[in-house]
């Protein structure tokens, strides 16, 4: 399997995981097992398996541009919450969020 392809699946499941945290997150969290709820679960696994895929893109792809390269899931999933929870997302977020966007572009076309 490609590196960077195995980094971008990473990126696309840890994206997932945070979604599905999030929809666990507005189930409620006052039981003392929460973390049973099976948002909260899928999101957890989601990381372990992100995890997984990351540290195989590591074999091949240096830290210093495989970690700010998973920084896009910022953008995916603040975006991803106005659509889907109405979540604010304003002018401040779209310069941030461009700002980081630009810095990923950046950094993964340097020679």
């Amino acid at each position: 399997m490609n590196a960077y392809f195995a980094l971008i699946i990473s990126i696309m499941i840890g994206i997932g995981g945070q979604l599905s945290l999030k929809a666990g997150a507005m189930q409620g969290i006052g039981s003392k097992l929460f973390f049973l709820q099976p948002y909260i679960l899928v999101g957890l696994s989601s990381y372990f398996c992100a995890s997984l895929f990351y540290i195989f893109a590591l074999r091949e792809i240096p830290v210093s541009v495989a970690f700010p390269s998973v920084s896009i899931s910022y953008v995916a999933v603040a975006f991803l919450a106005h659509l889907i929870w109405g979540e604010p997302f304003g002018i401040r977020q779209v310069i941030a969020l461009g700002l980081i966007g630009l810095g990923i572009y950046t950094l993964n076309h340097s020679s």
